[in-house]
């Protein structure tokens, strides 16, 4: 527990289970399609009796703490992003999963939102810069919401982010669209009608489904 934030810790102590076992079990909820009930039987298979309810319990407490940590721990971003959003559905609600790339590829941030308009893309920016300092470029595609939302973000900045709309320099975060849909449990019943995410965002993801 020492080596644990003290908000980790604190969560940790409140379960009364075996630190590695929680882990195991919310890590294999957010990273593959599996259901509770599959990591029920799975831990049975190995000799451990969980619930599937207390696995449930178990993210609901560890994944907002999990992810204050492991932001507190996120390796500094470049300052050139490429920014897009991907439709996706959430507890069958149509939903815009807004997230950005530096240039060399490495995550920025992720948003999810009810809409694709000026205000979402503008809570995305906001919430981006606070977590990751602000860029000195943004690269977008051709749509307007987000270039309105960048437009009032540099509104209230003395020194305005630089905005490109250049669609084939936005390739990079296209494909991160494609590159692990099938980790994310949380969208594993629309596989194959639905675009997919990439692996950070899962955890942000399935915290929507707890």
């Amino acid at each position: 527990m020492k080596a644990l934030s003290p908000a980790v810790a604190k969560v940790l102590k409140r379960l009364h289970y075996p630190l590695e076992i929680m882990l195991v079990c919310v890590r294999w909820y957010v990273a593959y399609p599996l259901s509770l009930r599959n990591l029920e039987e799975m831990m049975a298979e190995r000799g451990i009796a969980v619930d599937h309810s207390t696995v449930h319990r178990w993210a609901i407490k560890l994944l907002p703490v999990l992810e204050k940590a492991f932001r507190r721990c996120k390796r500094p971003v470049g300052k050139s992003w490429r920014v897009d959003e991907t439709y996706v559905k959430v507890k069958r609600q149509s939903k815009y999963l807004y997230r950005a790339v530096d240039r060399a590829g490495n995550a920025v941030d992720f948003l999810l939102r009810a809409r694709r308009d000026k205000e979402a893309a503008q809570r995305y920016f906001e919430k981006a810069i606070d977590q990751n300092g602000a860029p000195d470029t943004v690269t977008i595609d051709k749509s307007g919401a987000n270039l309105a939302g960048l437009h009032a973000v540099n509104a209230e900045r003395e020194t305005p982010i630089k905005i490109r709309q250049v669609k084939y320099l936005n390739n990079i975060v296209e494909v991160r669209h494609e590159v692990a849909y099938r980790s994310c449990s949380h969208f594993s019943r629309h596989r194959r009608s639905e675009p997919p995410v990439s692996p950070g965002e899962s955890r942000i993801l399935n915290q929507e489904r707890v």
